[in-house]
């Protein structure tokens, strides 16, 4: 898998959940906030994407599989690479990793591009289909 970003940074208390582990649902918050950064690193204008233009692309799907335990403190890398499954489907997969480099997650979300108006599904815009392009490693004939 080709990551296009890696995102870090440190876990804090409100993460946590009782037992002084980051609470389950927070990992795809994680993953969100990565995958905000990386838009946002190659020039889209996050504003304009999520502030309710004309185009939509909500999550329809969303998966963690738990490895190890992230503590508040610590220091979270978070790799991402998107993948695309149609002309308006595209999902990304995310490998999260603690200061020692071993995963401690991994995370699927799948998202899908909608009319805001009709609500129905609309072919990714260039922009996007771009960002996903570039997560492409090389083919051979390349």
């Amino acid at each position: 898998m080709a990551h296009i970003y890696s995102y870090r940074r440190t876990i804090r208390f409100h993460e946590t959940d009782g037992a002084g582990v980051v609470y389950f649902a927070n990992v795809l918050t994680l993953c969100h906030e990565a995958y905000e950064a990386a838009l946002g690193a190659t020039g889209i204008d996050l504003r304009r994407f999520f502030g309710g233009g004309s185009l939509a692309v909500p999550v329809v799907h969303g998966e963690v599989d738990f490895r190890r335990p992230l503590h508040c403190g610590d220091e979270v890398a978070i790799a991402l690479a998107p993948q695309p499954i149609d002309g308006s489907t595209f999902e990304i997969r995310y490998t999260l990793s603690n200061g020692d480099q071993k995963t401690v997650a991994t995370a699927l979300t799948r998202h899908v591009c909608i009319d805001s108006a009709s609500r129905q599904r609309h072919a990714l815009d260039d922009q996007l289909q771009q960002w996903i392009r570039a997560a492409k490693p090389p083919s051979v004939a390349d």
